[in-house]
């Protein structure tokens, strides 16, 4: 059991036996009455997001979780298969337990959440930026960058992403996992 005072992101709680993941928090101490934390927590199997306030000094069940960065192998009609880097086991996971899907390849590594007692993977995380090769896209303009104008271009994964106008077909391109929006182009 740990309190309020234990609170932080990234930190996960038990409330009515479901897994729920601390966002944000922020500890207020009003001018009248007692101090409380503020807090947005996330559903980890669900995904649901709600703010709940807990009283100061108030009990909470913590639970155990482990994040094990774990190598992309392949996907099929089951799910994404990923090996442990450490211990060579393999964890299957469900489509739609991981964000932007599309946008990992093989040999891409991952952070996967674990559950400590019953070892079951809870989320998928990939890195934050993924370097992809572009397959297909209209031909570029050299000198276009002026602008803030964009063209769909297609990956190397089969994720379709827009793009500034002088990126061209071959290029390697940094994409951010979280927006699915474009980086920058790698050398």
């Amino acid at each position: 059991m740990a309190t309020t005072a234990d609170i932080k992101n990234g930190l996960c709680i038990v409330i009515n036996n479901d897994l729920w993941m601390i966002t944000e928090f922020q500890h207020v101490k009003p001018g009248k009455g007692p101090a409380f934390v503020r807090t947005r927590l996330k559903n980890i199997k669900t995904g649901k997001v709600v703010d709940n306030t807990f009283s100061a000094g108030h009990k909470i069940e913590t639970a155990r979780v482990e994040k094990r960065t774990h190598q992309f192998l392949f996907k099929d009609e089951f799910g994404f298969h990923f090996m442990n880097t450490s211990t060579f086991e393999q964890v299957m996971i469900p489509e739609e337990m991981i964000e932007n899907s599309d946008l990992i390849k093989d040999g891409q590594e991952a952070d996967i959440l674990f559950h400590a007692e019953t070892e079951q993977p809870l989320t998928c995380e990939l890195p934050a930026y993924v370097e992809l090769e572009i397959t297909y896209t209209e031909p570029g303009l050299k000198g276009d960058t002026a602008t803030n104008a964009s063209k769909p271009a297609t990956l190397e994964t089969g994720a379709e992403i827009q793009v500034p106008l002088f990126i061209n077909l071959g290029d390697k391109i940094k994409v951010d996992t979280r927006t699915r929006s474009y980086g920058e182009r790698v050398k």
